[in-house]
């Protein structure tokens, strides 16, 4: 009996063992989102208060979307060699000099502005730098999570890094017209300032975001050929990558529809603010349904009822006719837009062998982000040339033709647990 007892105890222990610690406890997983959810809250800032600046400087829509579409073109260029170089170097190292650079950069525009030489040709100079150092830091973030987390958290870990992100899209748009009312370079000063504390919460990481890597010759784009070969003979992550650039390059430019939207109602900065705060809001109720929606009901049924939604409250920007309608129309929207994100990166995740995390990741996000420049480009022009109202009509098309492709798709029907 004794015996008995001693073996289930010491069967307990040993599972309890095996059992990875709570996300919460894991001192450099809170380091990481913690440091990021700071920096997101200061990128949401200058993501709003560029197109602000220029549509004050310029009362042009389109030299607006040509302005985020300069800052997103580096992506597009450099994403495919970035995944090879992530894949090579120390992915934490790579993620702190990003952000140095990114905080130097920003921080040049109050500099500029206060001795009175701020030009257009250096708001375009830092867009383009801030966007090359995005790339090469998202593709290095995305490959870190499997690192600091045991396999089976990473849906619950990619799920609480998007409640940081979430809670940052609630008070950076809503922060962003109230800093630009105070001084117009204020949010980039914020913004810098957050990529500092990125900066220092990497530092404070002791874990390693790569594993033990050979040292031998590498042939740069033989590798990149791996990472796109293998992302593109698994039929689910391939059609993802492809469903996800045709739902999100018509929507890039949301930003500048609803600030065009508002000026049109004659919203103040602050009211232009919580709309955008309601954003926020939608995106803290997708974070917190995703996790239970994936376990009732699986992922096929969850993901393509969030690719839907994602379709059809994009077309409700055609019926708000005032800004309190707007601000509703923009959280409900925004609540798909984390669950529909959570599903696609823990596939991605989790599938995915560790050694060509950092390349399947630049291949996939090229693929499925890459249209970002043209989205936001197309949108200004759309804006200037048609108005706000036909331009959400004409960008609904493509989301609506693939969200009927996607209902009869196959591989995605059986897909059942990605857990």
């Amino acid at each position: 009996m004794s015996s008995t007892r001693e073996q289930t105890s010491s069967i307990a222990q040993s599972e309890a063992a095996r059992r990875p610690a709570p996300l919460w406890r894991n001192h450099d997983f809170i380091l990481l989102i913690g440091g990021q959810g700071v920096s997101s809250l200061g990128s949401q800032v200058s993501l709003i208060a560029f197109p602000l600046l220029m549509l004050a400087l310029t009362h042009s829509p389109a030299q607006a979307g040509l302005m985020s579409a300069v800052r997103g073109l580096p992506f597009a260029l450099f994403s495919l060699p970035a995944g090879a170089l992530v894949d090579r170097w120390n992915r934490k190292r790579v993620m702190i000099l990003c952000d140095l650079g990114r905080a130097l950069a920003l921080g040049s525009i109050p500099i500029a502005y206060a001795f009175g030489s701020l030009t257009f040709l250096q708001l375009y100079l830092v867009a383009l730098v801030e966007g090359t150092l995005f790339t090469f830091f998202s593709v290095a973030e995305a490959s870190s999570i499997p690192h600091l987390v045991a396999k089976e958290q990473i849906t619950a870990a990619t799920g609480q890094d998007r409640v940081v992100y979430s809670l940052a899209n609630l008070f950076g748009p809503a922060l962003a017209p109230i800093l630009y009312g105070l001084g117009q370079v204020i949010p980039f000063l914020v913004d810098a300032i957050s990529y500092f504390a990125s900066v220092l919460s990497l530092f404070l990481i002791k874990t390693k975001f790569h594993s033990e890597r050979v040292h031998a010759p590498r042939n740069l784009w033989r590798e990149i050929h791996e990472g796109l070969s293998w992302l593109w003979r698994d039929k689910t992550l391939r059609f993802i990558a492809i469903l996800t650039f045709g739902l999100n390059t018509p929507c890039t430019g949301y930003a500048l529809i609803i600030i065009v939207l508002a000026q049109h109602m004659h919203a103040p900065n602050i009211l232009l603010g919580l709309i955008f705060a309601g954003g926020g809001v939608g995106s803290i109720i997708g974070v917190v349904l995703v996790a239970p929606l994936q376990k009732r009901f699986g992922f096929s049924r969850v993901f393509m009822t969030a690719v839907w939604l994602w379709a059809l409250t994009w077309l409700f920007f055609v019926f708000a006719p005032d800004p309190l309608v707007l601000g509703a129309i923009t959280t409900l929207s925004f609540i798909v837009v984390p669950v529909y994100s959570v599903m696609q990166y823990s596939y991605r995740l989790t599938m995915t062998p560790e050694p060509l995390l950092g390349r399947v990741n630049s291949v996939y996000r090229l693929l499925a982000f890459g249209g970002q420049p043209l989205g936001i480009a197309l949108t200004g022009i759309l804006l200037q040339a048609i108005g706000p109202m036909p331009t959400v009509l004409l960008l609904f098309i493509p989301q609506g033709i693939l969200a009927i492709i996607a209902t009869f798709n196959k591989s995605i029907r059986h897909v059942t647990s990605i857990a």
